[in-house]
């Protein structure tokens, strides 16, 4: 049932006009993460917001600090797997074809524990569409679990995995290092170099040089016989690797040009791309159905499909051999691509992130240069769906940015040098900070400040919720104050002119405005000349006109201004009926 609703979905969705083999779903599969190989130069992010990620936006702040790893895959980003400082697995989302792992069929948005996981640290993980979801873990052991319709859990049999089952046929003392997921087969990488592939074979992506499905892990041989395999990665139905020489080989679906080979025609067995002779090829990723390269040198080929411009070529022709993209650009140092999307990434050596292809909808045929940070980025903000194209590593150390360092040291007498006194309690700050971020304390302290002065400045026209809520927003932008009290702010943004400052209490108190504290907020829009404000105030009153009448605020109002309201309301037509 769950695959005929994929294809009703296929069918009434994009698939980007691509040429796609016979296949027992024809979804997009979701997601093949290409962990970097041995030696490659790929740089890390040092912190990750899974936030971007809307699935982990249901986790309190707290949980979310527990991560440590995370993933989110399905056909829709709706599913997703995590690991914890202590090595506990969690899963939660939609579970298709019971790709949680959790013994049941059940959807839960609340994380339930993996216990048969637990303790096991992961270093690989990948996933198809059927879906079917691979583990790898330190000890090398591999689990598998989801769908198994074509024999992808490698454990003989075509019975659905409800909960990870550990996967051994042919695997006996060997080291599971790497995995990924085609759309229904598989393949692991061990500490030998050696690869192991099953499943779906109707393209040949399993390597045996024929195209009977594989129910158990069969070494790929032939010409990656005696050769040392030092990175893995799957199309749709295609497999590539890249040797620990450079060189790189690929086989199955090739009817996009994917295996980059020079022509379209299957390959049933491994085959060198001879495009790229005499480079050493250390990363590779694939797509829905393209592929990518990075070199020891920095770089960056690519070949296969390009309806969205996927290949960064200038134009949206489909690529049977390597192409070169990126020449005028620094090096790279890391490349991004995952087989539920036509999306691709790159990372620059200084830190830029460039994205193209197919992004939020619009196909972007040469590689953009973002805001990003990170290529992970690039997916959560711009890939449909928003999954992640690796298994997601969260280094929870004590590096902050300037923006948290800021917002860490506001009223920390530990490291402030300056005091202010309200309604007897201080407010600790540092001079600097607050000379670099308002016009108003620079005056000050340059033109009155002396050395002896007194390290504490009294503060007596504001109240302390109100000025310390304005010192906390030159730490960091933000302000957090009921609408009565924004009033105050507002107050003392108009004096200092904080323009910005203005606007967000403005904000603040649109956003709470009430039939009780309307007539207060008009009064108030009025005093600080804040036009906009007054417009919204005014409008909130007269469409509320019998109900504010009625409250406290409209008659405990300045005679003159009251009658302006009246006069003002009046020519809109408010009491005419």
């Amino acid at each position: 049932a769950i695959l005929s609703l994929n294809s009703k979905l296929l069918v009434s969705g994009d698939s980007g006009g691509l040429t796609a083999p016979a296949s027992p779903s024809p979804v997009p599969p979701v997601l093949t993460p290409t962990p970097p190989p041995r030696g490659a130069r790929v740089r890390y992010p040092a912190m990750v917001d899974v936030g971007k990620w809307p699935l982990f936006t249901l986790l309190g702040a707290q949980e979310v600090s527990r991560i440590r790893q995370a993933c989110v895959f399905g056909t829709s980003a709706n599913e997703a797997i995590y690991i914890t400082q202590d090595d506990e697995v969690f899963v939660f989302g939609l579970n298709c074809s019971n790709c949680l792992g959790t013994g049941d069929s059940q959807s839960t948005m609340v994380p339930k524990k993996l216990d048969f996981l637990r303790g096991k640290k992961v270093v690989s993980l990948s996933y198809g569409s059927g879906p079917h979801v691979l583990l790898a873990t330190e000890g090398g052991e591999l689990f598998a679990w989801g769908h198994n319709g074509y024999s992808q859990l490698g454990n003989g049999t075509t019975n659905q995995g409800v909960s990870p089952i550990l996967v051994s046929n042919n695997l006996q003392n060997k080291k599971i290092t790497q995995v990924a997921c085609g759309s229904h087969h598989s393949l692991a990488l061990t500490h030998d170099g050696e690869v192991f592939a099953w499943g779906y074979n109707n393209c040949g992506q399993v390597g045996s040089g024929a195209t009977a499905n594989q129910p158990t892990p069969r070494r790929v041989t032939n010409c990656l016989q005696g050769k040392v395999v030092m990175g893995i990665a799957c199309g749709q139905t295609s497999s590539m690797a890249v040797l620990d020489n450079g060189e790189v080989f690929g086989w199955g679906y090739n009817g996009n040009g994917q295996l980059g080979v020079g022509n379209n025609g299957n390959q049933l067995i491994p085959c060198r791309l001879a495009a790229l002779q005499g480079l050493c090829v250390l990363q590779i990723a694939s797509g829905y159905a393209h592929s990518l390269a990075l070199t020891d040198e920095g770089l960056l080929y690519a070949w296969g499909a390009n309806t969205y411009g996927q290949l960064g070529t200038g134009n949206k022709s489909n690529q049977l051999s390597p192409v070169h993209i990126m020449a005028e650009k620094e090096r790279i140092v890391e490349i991004a691509a995952c087989h539920s999307t036509h999306t691709s990434a790159c990372k620059t050596q200084s830190g830029q992130v460039y994205m193209w292809g197919q992004c939020r909808g619009q196909s972007i045929v040469l590689p953009h240069l973002t805001h990003f940070s990170c290529t992970d980025d690039v997916f959560a903000c711009f890939a449909t769906p928003s999954v992640m194209w690796r298994l997601l590593s969260m280094e929870h150390d004590d590096f902050l940015t300037v923006a948290q360092s800021l917002r860490k040291e506001f009223d920390s007498p530990e490291t402030a040098d300056l005091k202010f006194s309200l309604d007897g309690k201080y407010i600790h700050v540092h001079k600097a900070v607050l000379k670099i971020r308002c016009e108003h304390f620079r005056s000050m302290f340059q033109s009155h400040w002396t050395e002896d002065m007194k390290e504490v400045i009294e503060i007596d026209q504001f109240s302390y919720p109100v000025y310390r809520s304005f010192l906390e927003f030159l730490y960091t932008d933000n302000v957090d104050l009921p609408p009565e009290d924004a009033i105050g702010l507002l107050d003392l943004a108009t004096s200092y002119c904080e323009n910005r400052l203005k606007r967000l209490c403005q904000h603040i108190i649109k956003r709470g405005i009430t039939v009780e504290n309307a007539f207060s907020l008009l009064s108030a829009a009025v005093r600080y000349d804040a036009e906009d404000l007054e417009e919204f105030c005014f409008k909130f009153c007269v469409n509320h006109l019998t109900e504010v009448t009625q409250t406290a605020a409209f008659w405990q109002i300045d005679g003159n201004m009251l009658k302006e309201f009246i006069c003002r309301a009046s020519r809109c037509g408010a009491f005419k009926n």
